[in-house]
């Protein structure tokens, strides 16, 4: 069964030409170097770490016959990102659902193992399988490219509000009490700082080149292990001790949606996971680096989720980096590591969003174009990210209705769809895979609606 073998410079959705020449090709180049080479194992096991544990990394190797794609390659680098803010919400998670909770946690990383291990099957069912949307063409054909290419964009946008969420309650953890007056109104805390982000990024969204922007991603690396090791920090000075004795909880089955939506957060770098898999020597090799880094990025997230829910109970807050005690130096290494990325990288998570757009419009300049839709978009997630500064509530509401979708739901029904007329799924995997559906369809629904209300309730 073959399918329909896509152009490699095929955006994500089509633009209102529907053609690319390879100008475009050589104009993407530019967004993110690329090394082309066969990745090792061990390599290997590097990568998709950083993508399942949300360590950014730059640059991903690109298997040497394949083209990058249009934005897909962007989106590729740009997932660590979300992942990334998972990393900061996950004592939150645990502290949602109690520690029983930590039972969900092991099944959605299996369960997230499990969907990682079909994607790699679906890769194997036809040489023209490069990208997570070629899975998508090839099981459902275009429709499921574009539906693919949809999610994304919009996972996308709302990784930028949260960007700017997280810079406005750091920024405000550092500075504390600042206040600035405009035109007559007083702006202060949270809002405050999201227009000083806003304002700082601003420039980067103008730029042409944004691969500079790119290296930066090695900070990642810096800011998980800068995180964990300020809470070991916070544990081992000892200065309020150990909260979880008295304020903590075995089950909160009221906000258990809330604590599985945040931990499908953790382990969705599923829409990245095709690109280290065509970066392989040995593709063969893809499940034990799948299992290796599941296993070492699950140990990195329930450590940092244990101390966290240890040091701070039930106190816990959205991002933890908000719990660490106030002018402490492992404060504000923590805080500031976590802030570089957000402000280097907005650019690049709005540069595939912003293309689409431009795509689009029947203009010739488009100079001015790419600025002034880059400022729009800037502009509406400012608008945003002020109205609903809630970092938790947003982080469940794309890990139930958008990650979800990615990680399990997708998976699952290309792989049904590309098999199953080969006869080549077992009758006891159809019933996991039902098993695993029903899951999907429960935290879908449950946890979307839950966080939703909570979004609103906020009002």
């Amino acid at each position: 069964m073959a399918a329909q073998e896509s152009s490699p410079a095929e955006p994500l959705l089509p633009g209102k030409d529907e053609q690319w020449s390879p100008q475009d090709d050589d104009k993407e180049a530019q967004l993110l170097p690329v090394r082309i080479s066969g990745t090792s194992f061990w390599r290997s096991c590097l990568n998709l770490s950083n993508v399942i544990s949300g360590t950014p990394q730059c640059p991903i190797d690109v298997y040497s016959s394949c083209v990058c794609f249009r934005h897909l390659r962007l989106y590729n680098e740009l997932i660590f990102l979300l992942l990334g803010i998972g990393m900061l919400s996950v004592s939150y998670a645990l502290s949602q659902g109690g520690w029983l909770s930590l039972a969900l946690f092991v099944l959605v990383g299996a369960i997230c193992y499990y969907t990682g291990k079909l994607i790699d099957r679906c890769m194997r069912a036809d040489d023209s399988v490069r990208s997570y949307p070629d899975i998508g063409q090839l099981a459902f054909g275009p429709h499921g490219r574009r539906a693919i290419g949809v999610i994304m964009y919009i996972e996308l946008y709302l990784v930028a509000i949260s960007f700017l969420i997280l810079e406005g309650d750091n920024l405000n953890k550092l500075f504390p009490g600042a206040s600035f007056d405009l035109a007559g109104c007083r702006v202060q805390g949270k809002q405050l700082f999201v227009l000083v982000a806003a304002a700082v990024i601003l420039p980067t969204t103008w730029l042409k080149d944004l691969s500079v922007l790119a290296y930066v991603s090695a900070v990642g690396l810096v800011a998980s292990v800068a995180l964990t090791a300020s809470l070991a920090w916070a544990a081992i000075a000892a200065e309020h001790g150990f909260h979880a004795t008295k304020a903590s909880t075995v089950l909160n089955m009221r906000d258990l949606p809330t604590s599985l939506s945040l931990y499908f957060v953790c382990f969705s770098g599923h829409g990245v996971s095709s690109t280290v898999y065509s970066s392989m020597k040995k593709k063969k090799h893809f499940p034990k680096v799948l299992l290796i880094s599941s296993v070492l990025c699950s140990l990195n997230y329930a450590l940092t989720a244990i101390l966290g829910y240890l040091l701070y109970g039930d106190d816990v807050q959205a991002q933890v980096t908000l719990n660490l005690p106030t002018g402490k130096m492992y404060t504000k290494v923590a805080i500031l590591t976590t802030l570089i990325n957000p402000l280097a990288k907005y650019a690049l998570v709005i540069q595939p969003i912003v293309e689409a757009i431009e795509a689009k419009l029947p203009v010739t300049e488009r100079g001015l174009t790419r600025v002034l839709i880059s400022t729009a978009v800037l502009a509406s997630t400012v608008v945003v990210a002020s109205t609903v500064p809630f970092f938790g509530y947003l982080m469940s509401f794309t890990g139930s209705s958008l990650n979800v979708i990615v990680a399990v739901l997708f998976p699952c029904l290309s792989y049904l769809k590309i098999y199953m007329p080969r006869s080549g799924v077992h009758r006891f995997e159809v019933v996991a895979i039902i098993g695993i559906l029903l899951i999907r369809v429960c935290v879908a629904v449950v946890g979307t609606y839950t966080s939703v209300h909570q979004i609103i309730g906020t009002f």
